[in-house]
């Protein structure tokens, strides 16, 4: 007995403050230990992977609002070549090769949705053009497309005006016009709305995600316990707190590093017009100022239900005041000012707008990652006061 006592007692004698290497090496083991704890959660594995490869090309690739591929059927009653040659201005990519159908076709074709445009010639077509008599062009529309409907019912109207304003003046060419207007698209060519739709949910997919990770972390430990556990240790809130954030905010930037080179850009064809490294260097700080985000929600609810009903409403007023959605400029001046005051999901978003789709580098993109740090830094404070007032009880 006075052997074991005197072997405890320098053990106690050693007992010194920790120093910044101890500090370091706490942070490090508790970064592994959350790391573990992720992996051995195959549901919220299981998410992560989904949100970053299905859900982006999902949303990417099924809400596409640009007309394409439309399919158009011809009631051709004129037979005259200024009908054919209508006929022929209906080409790929914007619509499908014409059908010629008779006016009997029009009701069922539509109704079983073969057809999303018919257009009916009229007779004598061809000669009341040419006589400048009043005619007409019948365009039936199948409206329960919306979006394709109304973007394809333009396009069909002026290639049809197009090509009666060509057979009047005879010329392969439109009338020459005293402004010759060209509008030329810059970084999106074809105004594809799946490039843009992508990123935006990479960026969306970020910000819930490292929520979401963050919060459920500190809850599942205060539910089963563990973090009883971390009390006894020779640690201080500081040090759990930023291992919370690195882990889940490593495991969602390695997560939307690949999905934004194997989904967006290989999958999807997005180009990366801007320098990766760049953007993985402004999502980093951008998740540890959204998991400091979680970890406060997480403060503020006990249980995960609590928590869900918590983040949901946060998550979706900051997505939908983000500018991803809808433009800043749309928006209340005051409405402006507040949201990136309080949020830091607007500043990213135009972070990553300029870097991934503008090619911006450092010297325009420095103030975006000023403003988040700044915000990071009171969530983080604000977050930290609360972790030790609910955790540590001080």
């Amino acid at each position: 007995m006075s052997n074991v006592a005197s072997r405890a007692t320098p053990k106690l004698a050693e007992s010194r403050p920790l120093t910044f290497v101890d500090h370091v090496k706490n942070v490090y083991h508790l970064i592994i230990k959350e790391l573990r704890s992720i992996r051995a959660d195959p549901v919220m594995l299981v998410l992560v992977i989904y949100s970053f490869s299905i859900s982006v090309n999902t949303v990417a690739t099924g809400a596409v609002t640009e007309a394409s591929n439309l399919s158009v059927g011809i009631v051709d009653e004129d037979g005259s070549a200024l009908s054919r040659q209508i006929a022929e201005s209906l080409k790929l990519p914007t619509f499908q090769p014409p059908v010629q159908i008779t006016a009997s076709d029009i009701d069922p074709m539509m109704d079983k949705g073969k057809l999303l445009f018919v257009v009916e010639i009229p007779p004598n077509f061809e000669a009341d053009v040419r006589a400048q008599r009043k005619t007409g062009v019948q365009v039936n529309v199948d409206a329960t497309a919306v979006a394709q409907a109304g973007n394809g019912a333009s396009y069909l109207r002026t290639a049809i005006a197009n090509e009666i304003r060509r057979f009047i003046s005879g010329k392969d060419d439109s009338t020459a016009a005293p402004v010759n207007l060209v509008v030329r698209a810059a970084f999106n060519p074809n105004l594809k709305t799946a490039w843009f739709s992508a990123m935006t949910q990479v960026i969306n997919q970020i910000t819930m995600l490292t929520v979401i990770l963050t919060g459920a972390a500190l809850i599942r430990e205060r539910e089963q316990g563990t973090v009883e556990h971390l009390l006894v240790m020779p640690i201080v809130a500081p040090e759990i707190m930023v291992a919370k954030m690195i882990a889940n905010g490593l495991v969602i930037l390695v997560a939307a590093t690949l999905s934004l080179q194997f989904v967006v850009h290989w999958w999807i064809g997005a180009p990366i017009n801007g320098s990766l490294l760049l953007f993985i260097a402004g999502a980093a700080i951008y998740a540890l100022v959204v998991a400091a985000l979680g970890i406060m929600l997480g403060t503020l609810a006990t249980t995960m239900g609590q928590f869900g009903l918590l983040a949901i409403p946060v998550l979706m007023v900051t997505q939908l005041l983000s500018g991803s959605s809808t433009p800043m400029e749309s928006m209340p001046v005051w409405l402006q000012y507040t949201v990136q005051t309080v949020s830091p999901t607007p500043h990213f978003v135009s972070f990553a707008q300029a870097v991934l789709f503008r090619g911006a580098d450092i010297t325009l993109v420095w103030r975006e990652l000023a403003a988040m740090a700044v915000i990071g830094a009171v969530y983080y404070a604000v977050a930290q006061a609360r972790f030790r007032r609910v955790i540590f009880g001080g």
